[in-house]
């Protein structure tokens, strides 16, 4: 079973089976939540999902979606391992870095990139990837 956890260790995740999704994410809020260009994010279905140490916090907020969407975070350290929201119902959305695998990188070539219009201009496009408005 791939496992994850935040920065600081005591939120930790773990899934089974393959992600639905590969996606790279340019909103608004992957940047803010990555401090970066974008996020490498894996959808899998919330059925083989599970906290297995820890209780992350919760903060729920309007996506650029329109969709709520509620990020899942270490209250001591921050970091976000998952979200989930009515965009992708019984779906967890999994932050690829978090993943304890150093290969989780590799095997999470995205096949879709979401907000694609508002990639940082000097990003260039997923070669082969497809390229949506929005969230799916």
């Amino acid at each position: 079973m791939p496992s994850g956890s935040c920065f600081c260790g005591n939120v930790k995740i773990s899934y089974s089976g393959e992600p639905a999704v590969k996606a790279l994410c340019h909103c608004t809020d992957c940047r803010k939540i990555s401090g970066s260009t974008y996020s490498t994010n894996i959808l899998v279905p919330e059925d083989g999902f599970e906290v297995t140490s820890g209780s992350p916090k919760k903060f729920a907020k309007t996506a650029d979606s329109k969709n709520t969407i509620t990020s899942h975070f270490c209250g001591d350290c921050g970091s976000t391992p998952f979200r989930d929201g009515a965009t992708f119902p019984g779906m967890k959305v999994i932050k690829v870095g978090v993943m304890d695998d150093v290969k989780a990188m590799d095997e999470a070539k995205p096949g879709v990139e979401l907000y694609a219009p508002t990639r940082v201009a000097w990003v260039p496009e997923i070669q082969g990837a497809g390229q949506k408005d929005g969230m799916p």
